[in-house]
């Protein structure tokens, strides 16, 4: 991983701030980050429209898939399946050691601060060191923490890239039709936003798509969008 120069982001921003979706993508896979760049992706409920443009850009992205032990066996199959179909050919699966699952067993029950950490923001973590910017499927249209991401953001260290940010639900829609993009299994069954299973519930009418995860719980994400680790691995 090379040094990000500072003003990176802010120079990216300023030529490319304006695009979004897949002309963002082109813009920077195909640019000054070729090669430096890789998508993070949980294939859940909306996945499926992110890594479709991925695909129509350069399919040999490196995709990053955190297996944390603990998925839907319906996610786990669901990657295949959208792997196949899209013709992603450098999907990675990235896995926590047996000491970080040894430690993490039944941590979702009482700290799952400390279960996400080990589970995915550590893996992830080591996995994503040899690139400087990451791309993923955060949208505004989530609330909670996410109402007020940008496209192009300094992530500490990272370049971060979100180019369904300003996406409605209803764009999410249009593109799974009109692409006839294959749908997650649970999302019939009202799963709106797709992680571990204990920490994943339906959602009722109404509520916002990340209102199933870690429901009852002061908690909305799992840490590896909102926490900055030294990119060397300190803190990891």
């Amino acid at each position: 991983m090379s040094a990000i120069e500072p003003g990176t982001v802010q120079r990216l921003k300023a030529l490319h701030g304006h695009l979004d979706g897949k002309e963002l993508l082109e813009a920077l896979i195909h640019g000054e980050l070729r090669g430096r760049i890789a998508v993070t992706s949980s294939f859940g409920a909306e996945s499926a429209v992110l890594l479709d443009l991925v695909a129509q850009v350069d399919p040999a992205t490196p995709v990053i898939f955190l297996d944390t032990g603990e998925l839907f066996d319906e996610t786990v199959e669901y990657r295949t399946q959208i792997q196949r179909k899209l013709g992603l050919t450098n999907v990675i699966v990235v896995r926590p050691t047996e000491a970080e699952l040894a430690e993490a067993e039944d941590l979702w029950r009482d700290d799952t601060d400390r279960c996400c950490e080990l589970r995915k923001v550590r893996p992830l973590a080591r996995a994503t060191r040899a690139f400087d910017a990451l791309v993923d499927g955060r949208k505004r249209a989530h609330g909670f923490e996410r109402e007020d991401i940008g496209a192009i953001e300094d992530g500490g260290g990272v370049i971060k890239i979100s180019p369904l940010a300003s996406w409605s639900a209803e764009r999410i829609e249009q593109a799974f039709v009109s692409r006839e993009l294959p749908r997650h299994p649970l999302v019939a069954q009202n799963y709106r936003s797709i992680g571990c299973w204990p920490c994943t519930r339906p959602v009722e009418p109404g509520q916002p798509a990340r209102a199933g995860r870690w429901a009852g719980k002061a908690k909305s994400e799992c840490g590896i969008h909102t926490l900055v680790l030294g990119r060397d691995g300190a803190g990891i």
